[in-house]
C-alpha cells in the first residue's frame, strides 16, 4: 500500500515508523504520576527535594535538548539523532524497571529527559521532512492525534500497573524500543527533496520575526489550557463531586484534542481565515464554562470545547513554522517553537499564582475564569487582524483557496 506525500508516495511500513515516533514524545512524566502519593512509602528516606527532582529535573532537561537537537538537525543526519535519542529512552526505561533507590531512579530519569527532548522536534520533523503541502497538514493532524490518544491510553495503562507493582508503570517508556526498530525504514526511503513550488524554497533563512510570533502564541494557548490539567482536581473538590470525576474530564480534554486531526483538512478548508479565532473562542467558552457551572455534564462539555479548539490549533502551528524555513532548517524552527510547550508547562502554576497576588483572588475556579477572560481578550485581537496575519490568520501564499 503506497502513501501519497505531495513528493511522491511511501510504503505503510514507512508512515508506521513516522507514526510511532509521534505515539511516544507524550510518555514522560506519565510513569511517575500514579506513584507520587506512594514515594514516601517506596523510599522512607527520601527527601522532599529529591521528590521534587524526580518530578521537575527530565521536563527541565528537554527544554535544551529539544533546541540542541533542532540545532544538530541542520546539515546533519536526522535519522541518527533520532535513533540515539530513541536509544537513550528506550535505555531509561529499562533501567528504571530496576531501579532500588531515589538517587537511582533520579540518575535515569534524567537520561529519560535527555532521550525525549532529542526525539520530539524529530517527530514532527519527520512529517515535514516525508510531506509537503495539504498532505503534510493532514499527516501533521494525524500526527497530533496520535500523540494524545496514545497520552490517554499510556495514562490508564500506568494507572492500572501502579496498583500490581511500583515498578511497572515505567513498562510504558520501553515502548520508544518499537520506534527504534522501525527507524530502519526510513533509513531505507530517505525523504524526497521539497517540489519547486513548496513555500519552504522561498526561504534562505528562517523568518524570525513570524517564529517568534508562532512561539508566543504556542505559548499563551498552551498555557491557557493547562489549567485543566494542573487545576481541575482543585476544581471538582470545590464543586463537591467525586474525586474520580476529575481524571474523567483531563482525559475527555485530551480526547477532544486528538479528534480534529483525524480531519483537520476539512476543518482548514470550512474555517479558512477564522480558524484561530474560533478555536480561541471554543478554549474561552470552554474555560468560561469550567469556572461558572458545578454540574459535571458541564464540567465535561467545558473541557472537551477547550481540548477541540486546542486541537485545531496546535498542529497547525507546527506547519506554519515548517513553512517559515528552508527544509534544512525546518526541524529547528519546530524546535523552538515545541519548546514553548515544555517551558508553558513548568511555569504555568507560577504564572497563575502570580496573577492570583496582583488580581487578590485565590478561589479555585479563578485560573479557570481568569484564562477565559485573557483568551476571549485575544480572541478579540484575532478576529481584528486575522486577514492581515501569518500568525492569527492563514497565510494565502501557502494555504489554498
Amino acid at each position: 500500500m503506497d502513501i501519497k506525500t505531495g513528493k511522491g508516495t511511501i510504503s505503510l511500513v514507512v508512515l508506521l515508523a513516522i507514526w510511532s515516533v509521534s505515539a511516544v514524545t507524550s510518555l514522560p512524566g506519565l510513569a511517575v504520576s500514579p506513584i507520587l502519593g506512594d514515594l514516601n512509602r517506596i523510599f522512607p528516606r527520601a527527601t522532599d527535594l529529591e521528590i521534587q527532582m524526580l518530578t521537575s529535573l527530565p521536563s527541565l532537561l528537554i527544554i535544551p535538548f529539544v533546541l540542541l537537537a533542532g540545532r544538530l538537525s541542520v546539515g546533519r543526519n536526522k535519522l541518527r539523532i533520532l535513533t540515539v535519542g530513541l536509544a537513550l529512552f528506550f535505555v531509561s526505561g529499562v533501567g528504571c524497571l530496576f531501579a532500588n533507590s531515589m538517587g537511582w531512579l533520579i540518575a535515569v530519569s534524567c537520561l529519560l529527559g535527555v532521550g525525549a527532548g532529542m526525539v520530539i522536534p524529530m517527530s514532527t520533523g519527520l512529517v515535514v521532512d516525508y510531506f509537503t503541502g495539504d498532505w503534510r497538514v493532514r499527516q501533521l493532524g494525524y500526527s497530533s492525534s496520535i500523540n494524545n490518544l496514545s497520552l490517554v491510553l499510556a495514562t490508564v495503562v500506568t494507572g492500572y500497573l501502579a496498583n500490581v507493582d511500583w515498578h511497572l508503570p515505567f513498562l510504558v517508556y520501553t515502548l520508544p524500543g518499537i520506534a527504534l526498530a522501525l527507524v530502519v525504514f526510513l533509513k531505507r526511503s530517505p525523504a524526497a527533496p521539497e517540489p519547486p513550488q513548496s513555500a519552504q524554497l522561498q526561504h534562505k533563512e528562517i523568518d524570525r520575526r513570524k517564529l517568534v510570533g508562532l512561539m508566543l502564541f504556542y505559548f499563551f494557548i498552551t498555557y491557557a489550557v493547562l489549567v485543566i490539567t494542573f487545576y481541575m482536581s482543585f476544581l471538582v473538590d470545590d464543586y463537591h463531586l467525586h474525586s474520580s470525576e476529575s481524571g474523567v474530564l483531563i482525559a475527555l480534554f485530551f480526547l477532544a484534542i486528538m479528534l480534529p486531526g483525524l480531519v483537520l483538512d476539512r476543518i482548514i478548508n470550512r474555517l479558512r481565515a477564522n480558524l484561530n479565532l474560533i478555536s480561541l473562542l471554543f478554549v474561552g467558552a470552554g474555560l468560561l464554562c469550567c469556572g461558572m457551572f458545578r454540574h459535571g455534564v458541564l464540567l465535561a462539555v467545558g473541557c472537551i470545547l477547550a481540548g477541540l479548539g486546542y486541537g485545531i490549533m496546535q498542529p497547525v502551528l507546527y506547519d506554519k513554522a515548517a513553512t517559515i524555513a528552508p527544509p534544512r532548517s525546518a526541524t529547528l524552527a519546530l524546535s523552538f517553537l515545541m519548546a514553548m510547550n515544555y517551558l508553558a508547562v513548568m511555569v504555568c502554576p507560577f504564572l497563575v499564582d502570580g496573577f492570583r497576588w496582583i488580581c487578590g483572588m485565590h478561589g479555585d475556579r479563578f485560573p479557570f475564569l481568569f484564562n477565559a477572560l485573557l483568551t476571549l481578550l485575544v480572541a478579540l485581537w484575532a478576529w481584528g487582524v486575522r486577514g492581515r496575519s501569518f500568525v492569527f490568520g492563514l497565510d494565502r501564499s501557502y494555504y489554498k483557496e
